[in-house]
């Protein structure tokens, strides 16, 4: 079995252990629904399918299941308001879906910039998923007893390196970095293979803090990953390279000229 990653198309496969462990489905009518909505294609067609089950079976057990695929198949789709709404909708079916208070906090804050009129209304959303979710895992149950301990265990960290790795996207926000490290480096240092983008983030939470080698050290970790997507390859060079700048900047005798020189003053006339 496949590590359980969290993001993404691939987000949905945490949902679909529950689809094999109890309850059951009540019908073979709402088994096929539930298998339609698992093999759907595209996000698009996945969104209908969700539908189609929460609307054919109204009594399905399976309701946080098919709210959260569709949740995650709007995050999918990059359609923020609809992510949120599918993933409040989520956790009020089920409170305890730490897969769902995961999504809602790190699509929050994504989404929260500094100068937001609710910034702070929407960073406290961040850290309350995101904490609420970190008590759930620690004692979360195995969805299905086909899985073993060992992989339990790991995906209980990958769930966990998620979550801190969204207070620490809140911290940058915040400006308050020393926080924002250490939260980046609990994502990173405690699975077998950390996120690419999060450690692009701790290496820009040490550039900002002035902590010029450890944010190179990171930048570099990346580049040398292998199957990482290009574009975060792409900001892990462009990042390095701005780090590189701030740790040497030019010295006054080698900054270049200006641009428009303001031309010499001409001499008061000799007496």
């Amino acid at each position: 079995m496949k590590r359980i990653v969290l993001r993404g198309a691939l987000a949905l496969a945490v949902a679909v252990l529950g689809l094999l462990a109890q309850p059951k489905p009540k019908s073979k009518a709402e088994f096929d629904a539930l298998q339609a909505m698992y093999n759907a294609p595209t996000a698009d067609a996945r969104i209908a399918a969700c539908e189609t089950v929460l609307t054919k079976f109204a009594d399905t057990e399976f309701k946080a299941v098919a709210l959260y695929f569709e949740a995650a198949s709007y995050d999918q789709k990059r359609d923020y308001e609809h992510t949120v709404v599918f993933g409040e909708r989520t956790i009020e079916a089920d409170p305890k879906h730490y897969q769902a208070l995961i999504l809602l906090a790190g699509v929050i804050a994504q989404h929260t910039k500094e100068f937001d009129l609710d910034r702070e209304e929407k960073l406290a959303q961040v850290e309350k998923y995101a904490k609420t979710a970190l008590g759930i895992i620690k004692d979360a149950p195995k969805p299905n007893t086909a899985i073993t301990d060992d992989q339990w265990t790991a995906a209980k960290k990958d769930f966990a390196a998620e979550a801190h790795a969204t207070l620490g996207m809140g911290a940058m926000v915040r400006k308050k970095y020393d926080v924002a490290e250490t939260e980046f480096k609990l994502a990173t240092d405690s699975v077998d293979r950390p996120d690419a983008a999060t450690l692009v983030r701790l290496g820009k939470a040490y550039s900002e803090d002035g902590k010029y080698d450890e944010a190179i050290a990171q930048f570099d970790k990346v580049m040398a990953m292998q199957d990482v997507n290009v574009t975060v390859k792409q900001i892990a060079q462009a990042e390095r390279v701005r780090t590189f700048q701030k740790k040497n900047p030019p010295k006054p005798a080698d900054a270049p000229p200006p641009a428009n020189p303001a031309p010499p003053k001409p001499e008061a006339p000799k007496p």
